[in-house]
Formats: C-alpha cells, structure tokens, sequence
C-alpha cells in the first residue's frame, strides 16, 4: 500500500488510541488481561520444582555457578562452553545474593515467559487490534510449547522473548516507518543472539521481510545503523572469549555440529510441533493466513510468515533437531490464529450465512475461549504428569537425577570421580552432587564429541588404576 497511506493509517491509530474507553469495557478489559496473567503464571508455575535439572540447565546453571565464583562448582564448570553468555550471567547475579539452587534459574526463566506473553499482546493489538491482542496474549500464556520451555533453566526461553520483542520494533517501523524502530531492530537482535546463538537466524528473518515487503521502503544508511547496533551489542561474547583464550571452543563446537549425525527422523518437527504448540492454534494459523490470502496479503502477514519459514527451514535442513529449536515461532503462530478467530469481516459473514443470531462480540469470544482451552487441558496434562514411560530431551526435568546427586554429595568423599554412562546424567550429578563425572560415551574423537566434554580413552584403564572410584547407571541413559 501506498506510503503516505501507511502514515495516515498509523495517525488514525494513535488517534483513536488516545480515545477513553467506556468505564465497562476498561473493567472488562482489566479483568480479561489479569485472568491471563494468572493463568499464564499458575501454568509456568505449578509443580515446577516437583522434578531436578535436565542435563541442559545443569551445564547452564553450572555455568552461572562459575561466573558467581561458587567453591567447587566453580571448578567443574567452565564459563565458556557453547553458547552466549546472556542468562547464566543473569543467573549469576541471583546466585551472588540468595544461594545456588535449581529453582532460582526457572523463575527467572518464567519471568523472561510472562514477559513473552505481554510482548505477543503489543504485537497482536499493534497488528490487528486490541480483541487480537488480548487473544494473542491468550493463546501464549496457556500454549504447551512456550509453557513447558518456560519451566525450564534453558537459552531459548530468553531468546523468544528478545526475538518477539525484535519482531515488535518491526512491526512498528512497518507501520510507522520510523528509522528508530529499525535501529531497536537491531539492538534487539543483538540481545536474542547473546541469549543463544540461533538467534542469528532472526537477521535473515527480518532481511528476508524488508525485501519482500515492497511498500516498505529502507534507506541503506538507516539499515547500515541498525546492522552497527547489532554489531556492538553482540560484540561483548565473541571479545570475551578472545581475552579468556577460550576462542577455539566456538570453532571446536561448530565443528562438531557440522559433523554430528541426524538425532531424529526428518519428520520430528511436523509430528512434535504442532502437537506441542496445540493443533487448535496452528490449524487457527493456518485458517489467519488463508483468510490473509482471501483478503489481500499485506507487508504484515509477509512480516509473520517470515518469522515462522525462516527458522523452520533451516532447522528441518539441519541434521540435528531439538524440541526446543523452534520456540521463537511460537509468537508469529500465535499472533496469525488471533487474527483468525477475531477477523470481523470474515465471523460476521459466516454468522450472517449460517443465520445463527449471535453478536460478532460472542462469537469471537467463543472461538477464543474454545481455542485457549483446548490448549489449556493440553499444557495442564503436561506440566501435571506424574510418571511417563518415553523422555524427550528438553521438555523437562529428568527423574532421579536430583536425588542421586545429593546422595553423592553426602555418601561420597570429596574428590572422588564417577564414570557415567553418558554425559547428560555426569552433567546433572556434578551440579547436585560437586564431584567430576566422566561420560563413556564420549568419543575420542573429535568430529564425534563435544569439544566441552572430556574423553573416555580406555575405561578399563580408568577402573584399575582407580582413578574412578563409581560407576554411575541410569534407565535415560541406558535407553
């Protein structure tokens, strides 16, 4: 659409947003948004320390032990592994004040969740209007993918929420056209890189909207601003593993990512996803774009889409998949299945077709209700289960690994060592129990490892000459 026809739009926007609403439906709204601020906060919540760290936040939470300068931990843990530095040094801080546990690190990472959820409302009222807003808001504090990532000590969490809040500056800039929305751009990318280092995938996200979106015009000096602002906020990792000599762990363990075989079947991401986001709001989604489509696709369908093809691309490219890779496209998704079931013009034909009787108010209020409560149950079945027979790494503590470590702690002299079966349960027993644990599966090899973990050699060797005092089996492991 024409430029000036953009400003003139975003004018009468921000003019109408000034207007008070009726004392009603500002209580109406009030009460709607604090009802998904407890639900979204009671999902992210509840029984959240009924199991210990995975393997994961472990290393994550060990690596904030490190940075804070807890004895003995300190000496397990390397700062420097894989990933930025973001949120362990978040952790750190709350370390130095109230104590090393494994529940510290969750609630900060709930705190970056419900943050989430309050961006999805500005990007879906910014986008499509208040009632979106308020559903976008929904759909993301009771979805089963952010909930269950947001109730774990993991990178990801911290990165969709710098990502949302980077598709935000978006958003306004497409519909403002301001050049400091491109430049927030920028910084928030920064921030979303420093969280994990997949946020990079959210620059070609972003380059690909620009180009495509053609009413969206961009000076290359505005761009040039943003890319430098990007720059200096990212900087600070790479600089500081250049002065810590810890440089060759970011090419060893791209090295080793490059070579890693596949984890999972081609298709995880098209049978997990979905399932995991809830089938009611991507088929919503879907049923956003489609009625997009019908309507006439604008730069703003083209901005989501771009958020959501990106990621998914590469990562059904990659080899190795994770259940959490994909988080950041849970906003996008939400925000698209708003759209859907709040679309006035597309609701008011249907119930004037099918002559049902009903006001657009109660039929968008039914369709958002339905929608949020089929995921709802979905996420309370979750992050509720008792026992469960399958394990999928990152959707949850694992069981036992908690107590068998603080057994370690109290039942074993310090300085002994332990051989473990893998490294996922070494990582969760050095945090619990603050002894060393070696993985045997830990290839010689170095195309076939983490460059952050040590390799077993010669176990026997190991066994004889005492050097480890325990042998570590686990069912997860063993499976």
């Amino acid at each position: 659409e024409p430029r000036g026809r953009r400003r003139r739009s975003a004018e009468t926007r921000r003019h109408l947003g000034r207007i008070p609403l009726p004392a009603p439906l500002t209580w109406l709204l009030l009460g709607a948004a604090l009802a998904i601020a407890g639900a979204g906060t009671w999902l992210r919540l509840v029984r959240i320390d009924a199991l210990g760290f995975n393997s994961d936040e472990a290393v994550y939470a060990g690596q904030a032990a490190a940075i804070a300068g807890v004895p003995k931990l300190d000496a397990i843990f390397p700062v420097f592994r894989a990933h930025p530095l973001l949120f362990q040094l978040a952790v750190s801080v709350l370390y130095s004040h109230f104590g090393v546990s494994d529940l510290t690190p969750r609630l900060l990472a709930v705190g970056f969740g419900l943050a989430t959820v309050l961006v999805g409302y500005a990007i879906g009222s910014r986008l499509y209007g208040r009632p979106a807003g308020l559903a976008t808001s929904l759909f993301l504090a009771v979805m089963p993918y952010l909930v269950v990532v947001n109730r774990q000590a993991l990178l990801d969490g911290p990165m969709t929420l710098f990502a949302a809040i980077a598709l935000y500056c978006l958003v306004r800039y497409g519909s403002e056209g301001r050049p400091i929305w491109l430049y927030a751009t920028g910084g928030a990318l920064g921030l979303t890189f420093l969280s994990k280092e997949t946020g990079l995938l959210m620059i070609p996200a972003a380059s690909a909207f620009l180009a495509l979106a053609y009413s969206i015009r961009v000076r290359l000096r505005d761009l040039g601003v943003s890319l430098l602002l990007f720059v200096l906020i990212a900087l600070p990792y790479p600089l500081s593993l250049m002065l810590a000599g810890g440089s060759g762990t970011g090419k060893n363990f791209l090295v080793w990512q490059l070579f890693r075989p596949s984890n999972h079947v081609w298709t995880f991401y098209f049978t997990v996803v979905p399932a995991a986001i809830s089938l009611p709001i991507v088929v919503a989604a879907a049923g956003g774009v489609a009625a997009a489509l019908g309507r006439g696709w604008r730069w703003r369908e083209t901005l989501l889409a771009c958020w959501v093809a990106v990621p998914f691309l590469f990562f059904q490219l990659w080899p190795v998949k994770g259940y959490e890779y994909l988080l950041p496209i849970s906003v996008p998704v939400a925000v698209l299945a708003a759209a859907f079931v709040t679309d006035r013009r597309l609701w008011a034909a249907v119930t004037g077709r099918l002559r049902l009787g009903l006001r657009l108010p109660v039929v968008h209020a039914i369709l958002v209700v339905a929608v949020a409560a089929t995921a709802g149950v979905a996420c309370w079945s979750q992050v509720n289960a008792q026992s469960a027979t399958t394990f999928l790494a990152g959707t949850g503590g694992v069981p036992g690994g908690r107590e068998a470590g603080r057994w370690m702690l109290a039942h074993t002299p310090v300085g002994s060592e332990a051989l473990s079966i893998g490294p996922s349960m070494a990582n969760i027993l050095e945090f619990y129990g603050e002894r060393q644990l070696l993985g045997l599966s830990v290839s010689p090899n170095p195309l076939h490892r983490n460059p952050a973990y040590t390799p077993v050699v010669n176990a026997d060797v190991l066994l004889r000459t005492g050097q480890v005092q325990y042998v570590v089996w686990d069912a997860y492991s063993a499976s």
